[in-house]
């Protein structure tokens, strides 16, 4: 599908025509180049590169300076393939105004990383309040994880604490409200995965 790659900039919120606060993030979507067209014949699929972000060119890696060369740009931070586009060349441009308000699109990113977490933020257990798993006085503690000499082991997948968040995550379906082609921002619905400044894919 069509897409672009964009910088999330922050959360803020709109009011709608019935004066409901709609809370919605902020998007700093391209503008991107074509940096490579990939072709049914040599590649074996049909997609198009974009490029996003400035990149210093001494921090650039020689075999990539000469593929940003073919395309006649500066070295880009951030490279991304979409399918669906028509009649571009190397070294065009695709700005926001792909997008129009109203229609839904999908935005992929990097979550926040939290770190080594407990049972209670990662999985949501009860924890203090509801004394899951028959805790007495160790509230937020997992509890058994596992049966006697049978199995003698734990079974993959049991939800347990461990590292949480930093992983790449794909909201769906989410509404555009606005977009504001002469500062590249578009406006969604919702939130995005991602701190601020982080790299995002916007898809139709």
């Amino acid at each position: 599908m069509p897409g672009i790659i964009g910088k999330k900039v922050g959360m803020t919120s709109i009011y709608s025509a019935e004066g409901k606060a709609m809370p919605c993030t902020v998007i700093e979507a391209g503008p991107c180049v074509v940096t490579q067209i990939k072709t049914q014949d040599r590649d074996g699929y049909d997609a198009i590169q974009l490029g996003f972000g400035e990149r210093k060119e001494k921090n650039t890696p020689n075999a990539m300076k000469g593929h940003f060369k073919k395309s006649n740009t500066e070295p880009k931070a951030k490279l991304a393939e979409f399918d669906g586009f028509e009649d571009l060349n190397l070294g065009d441009t695709v700005q926001v105004d792909i997008f129009e308000e109203g229609e839904f699109v999908t935005v992929a990113g990097t979550s926040k990383g939290k770190g080594f977490q407990g049972v209670v933020k990662r999985h949501n257990f009860g924890g203090v309040g509801q004394a899951t798993h028959g805790q007495h006085n160790r509230l937020r503690a997992p509890g058994s994880i596992g049966a006697a000499s049978y199995p003698a082991r734990v079974f993959k997948g049991m939800r347990m604490a461990g590292q949480m968040g930093n992983a790449r995550v794909k909201v769906e379906n989410l509404q555009v409200l606005k977009v504001l082609a002469d500062k590249n921002l578009l406006v969604v619905k919702g939130s995005i995965p991602g701190h601020k400044g982080s790299t995002v894919v916007i898809e139709k």
